[in-house]
């Protein structure tokens, strides 16, 4: 009965393949450990960063936090947990990654710019002034462009850092280690229900912007599949909430950002997504098609590796 017993917890909690715990046992790990860490880390600074009110410098040490907390128990999950090293998430260095970095952010420039100027154009949105006429009262215009110039870069660097979590968290812990205990395709879409129900929590948060963050999720998945490694996603996570908030002022997942244009939504919330940003309308959709068919272009004659999960 007794050995009934073991054979029966190796069922439940062992890998068939090989002596490692099974995929969802190793998330749910995971995801302890992040929330461990998270707490070593400072309550006070992962609270910070869904709040408008939090200044730019808060914001930046709340994003240190989640990076820290993130990559911390990725990298033991991958160590102990999965067995396998932290660079084969997708994270290989080399010329190939700056470039896909790169090329991901301007693939969201142009995804933004056409969600902007398609707004604009149909009266949904209009820019009602600038960062730096603001910036400029009361200061001199050499202490205006350092104040725009300051406030631009610290959000650069605030999602550059929200990039790398997400992503290695959403297309690189979830997405692959889901997939070791199904397929890609069920790793592919269960990662990306994951990544839209975290959005939640968001301010303005509806189950319109679950189902457009769900979709931008499958969108991020095609820049790993398709490459193989993350950099791309990285890459494109970026630029998409820098230029959606920072640079065409919209705001980016229901968080209000820096913004160097200042853009009044009127419109459809249907189509525009309201208060939560464009991820939740459906203007988001041709975008992502427009995206879509640029990453393809870009990955086509890529040689694809044997094996994107192991």
């Amino acid at each position: 009965m007794m050995a009934a017993f073991g054979n029966f917890l190796k069922i439940v909690f062992l890998s068939p393949s090989e002596p490692r715990l099974r995929a969802g046992w190793r998330l749910l790990l995971q995801t302890l450990l992040f929330l461990i860490a998270i707490v070593c880390a400072g309550v006070p600074f992962a609270l910070l960063r869904e709040s408008p009110s939090a200044s730019g410098l808060m914001r930046l040490l709340s994003e240190v936090a989640n990076l820290l907390a993130v990559t911390f128990s990725v990298l033991v999950a991958r160590r102990y947990l999965d067995r396998r090293s932290f660079v084969s998430l997708g994270l290989r260095l080399d010329r190939q990654a700056l470039l896909d970095i790169l090329i991901g952010i301007l693939i969201t420039l142009v995804m933004m710019g056409l969600i902007s100027l398609t707004m604009q154009a149909l009266g949904w949105a209009r820019v009602e002034g600038f960062a730096w006429q603001t910036e400029r009262a009361g200061h001199s215009p050499l202490a205006g462009f350092r104040q725009v110039a300051g406030n631009t870069l610290l959000y650069f660097l605030v999602f550059v850092m929200v990039g790398w979590e997400e992503e290695l968290l959403s297309r690189g812990y979830h997405l692959q280690t889901i997939a070791s205990g199904t397929n890609l395709l069920w790793g592919t879409v269960i990662s990306s229900v994951i990544f839209g129900v975290l959005h939640l929590g968001n301010p303005h948060a509806t189950w319109a912007a679950v189902l457009g963050i769900f979709c931008a999720g499958l969108f991020l998945a095609c820049g790993y599949l398709w490459s193989g490694q993350l950099w791309l996603p990285i890459g494109l996570h970026i630029g998409w909430n820098f230029f959606e908030g920072v640079v065409f002022g919209f705001p980016v997942s229901g968080l209000e950002t820096y913004r160097l244009m200042q853009m009044a939504v009127s419109g459809p919330e249907l189509w525009t997504g309201g208060a939560f940003g464009p991820e939740a309308g459906l203007i988001i959709l041709p975008a992502m098609a427009v995206g879509t068919l640029l990453l393809y272009l870009y990955t086509r004659r890529r040689r694809k590796p044997t094996a994107l999960v192991s």
